[in-house]
């Protein structure tokens, strides 16, 4: 036989735990509940004698509560004890980042064996040497590894923050350019083909791209590329409209820069004779790649 009392100090986490007790799929055990003092006790009696798979099950239940219940509010104090120094919505942005990544794919946390482990690990050993365990100091002093494995998480989080801030500013700061300046062309075609951009002016000529640094209006990188001389031609350019031939390739981070810096300028064309060009020479490589 084996008896073992939960303590908890939040009636939901006892009123869900009990829920979870009713589809316990183990025969001989029996439970109550009850409030002392501060705690409300669920009591928990098995009298079979796999004992051993009692303790398992049982760790396994505290574990999904501590995912399910607990560890948002986790991530949000270790987010407020490690970053005090960012603003409050800049912690909640980060809280938002952390907890999209852990559950990216559905009951994804639920998959990862090493994190699960380091929860279940601990409070069944616990349990197997103890009868009673209270439940909110047992996870704030007993579950290091967990917590530092989340705190893992939440710098990575930080990271994509401040890069995704950056960005953010970046563009603000280039679409307030765009917006201020005239327009020294009426029309520009970006053909983007195999992560190459090519500028055509309106007579489909060859726009030579912007290389010289002293005219750049911005600097991403202290090495450069032909995506970042094609933006800094388009700033210089300015054009009162942008027509995007992709070429058949799906939008990245430049494509998607272009977008949000030239917003109503940008108009799509996937069909008109500069794309059919492209699309055949893909037709083309891709027919001589396969003989």
């Amino acid at each position: 036989m084996k008896s073992v009392c939960i303590k908890l100090v939040n009636q939901n986490t006892a009123k869900y735990l009990l829920e979870k007790l009713y589809d316990f799929k183990l025969d001989n055990t029996y439970f109550s509940y009850k409030k002392f003092k501060i705690y409300y006790n669920v009591i928990i009696h098995y009298k079979g004698k796999n004992i051993d798979f009692f303790i398992k099950e049982l760790a396994e239940t505290l574990t999904f509560i501590i995912i399910d219940l607990y560890e948002e509010n986790i991530i949000k104090n270790l987010i407020k004890s490690e970053y005090f120094y960012f603003e409050p919505l800049e912690r909640q942005k980060i809280a938002n980042i952390t907890c999209e990544n852990l559950y990216e794919a559905e009951e994804a946390i639920y998959k990862s064996e090493a994190r699960f482990n380091m929860i279940f690990t601990n409070i069944y050993n616990y349990l197997k040497a103890n009868h009673s365990i209270v439940f909110k100091g047992f996870i704030s002093f007993r579950l290091k590894d967990y917590f530092d494995a989340l705190l893992e998480q939440i710098d990575k989080s930080v990271t994509k923050y401040i890069v995704e801030k950056e960005y953010a500013e970046f563009v603000s700061l280039l679409k307030t350019y765009v917006n201020s300046e005239k327009s020294l062309c009426t029309e520009v075609h970006l053909i983007y083909h195999n992560h190459i951009p090519i500028l055509l002016d309106k007579s489909k000529k060859i726009i030579q791209l912007e290389d010289n640094l002293l005219n750049s209006k911005y600097l991403s990188d202290i090495t450069f590329s032909s995506k970042d001389y094609a933006l800094n031609t388009l700033l210089n350019l300015i054009p009162e409209k942008i027509y995007l031939h992709l070429a058949n390739e799906n939008s990245d981070e430049f494509i998607n820069t272009i977008k949000l810096v030239f917003e109503n300028r940008i108009a799509f064309c996937n069909d008109c004779e500069i794309c059919k060009v492209y699309k055949n020479a893909n037709s083309s490589i891709a027919q001589i790649k396969g003989t």
